[in-house]
């Protein structure tokens, strides 16, 4: 049985924030549809999809490959206008917002963030001020002093005077973080920031993220098909498959094993670690031969 057909895949649903207080995110109803042209038939569609978020959460949206994560995430950044339904930010439709407001407002790490010219990693940070109408050669005190101090958010102010194509994959990835720390922005999109990442580099930068939400009062939304990374460190998982929002709530609530089973076609173990939160593996070789039909 394909997910697609299992009577057990919800759908997803609309997040209830606390009466009175209007969401960091609202993404309502936000549907979208990829063509070779205009009027041919849909290559990809992005079902409607509805979650919010406050101030200070960590969101995964969670997910295969080609399950829609990367075009949820351009809908929510603004850089692809919905098919249908809307995105709030602070009560206001992100579309509506001028490209500018729209940069200092909503920073978007993608996977991958190639160097326009080569450039020391101060330098580079510098370039989230550009939101701001400053290029880079009148950037002001106070222009480098945030960048600094983005730097020092991430643990990196000791590479501002290496250059860019110097530094590590690690270091580069909290380098990135940082430009877009510098923005100030109140809503940090990422998409897939620990790919090529080793374990411990992905735990700090998770780590990372959720302190810097904290701190900086900002709702980050983390792309990711890490089931453990989501697990241990989202407030609230969107688990999307073929273009599907199939449910949305916290990974405790989400992480059901024939559910999970189902959405990435392989057979896996849920159990409810220490703190609450679900912990994901492999079932048994032995399991996975039964589950199979096969005997031993």
């Amino acid at each position: 049985m394909s997910a697609s057909d299992s009577p057990t895949l919800v759908a997803g649903r609309d997040a209830i924030a606390p009466s009175g207080e209007i969401p960091r995110l609202s993404v309502e109803q936000a549907s979208y549809a990829y063509a070779h042209q205009l009027r041919s038939a849909p290559m990809f569609t992005l079902g409607a999809t509805s979650f919010q978020a406050r101030q200070r959460e960590l969101v995964a949206i969670l997910g295969p490959n080609a399950s829609g994560k990367s075009t949820l995430m351009q809908i929510i950044s603004g850089a692809l206008k919905p098919l249908s339904g809307r995105v709030l930010l602070d009560g206001v439709e992100t579309r509506r917002l001028d490209a500018r407001t729209r940069a200092q407002r909503i920073a978007f790490v993608e996977q991958q963030s190639p160097l326009v010219f080569p450039a020391t990693v101060g330098e580079y940070v510098l370039q989230g001020r550009h939101a701001y109408g400053r290029a880079l050669h009148l950037a002001t005190e106070e222009d480098v002093a945030l960048a600094m101090n983005a730097l020092s958010q991430v643990g990196a102010e000791h590479l501002a005077d290496r250059r860019m194509d110097q530094i590590s994959g690690g270091e580069k990835q909290r380098v990135i973080l940082a430009r877009a720390l510098a923005q100030q922005p109140l809503l940090l999109l990422l998409d897939e920031p620990t790919l090529h990442l080793d374990i411990g580099a992905q735990v700090d930068l998770l780590e990372r993220l959720r302190r810097l939400g904290e701190e900086n009062r900002q709702t980050v939304i983390v792309v990711t098909h890490e089931l453990g990374l989501a697990a241990e460190f989202a407030d609230q998982v969107v688990l999307l498959h073929a273009g599907k929002c199939l449910r949305v709530g916290t990974a405790a609530a989400v992480y059901q094993r024939e559910l999970l089973e189902q959405v990435f076609d392989t057979p896996l173990e849920v159990e409810t670690g220490p703190a609450g939160r679900p912990r994901v593996s492999l079932r048994s070789r032995a399991d996975r031969d039964r589950a199979g039909g096969r005997t031993m």
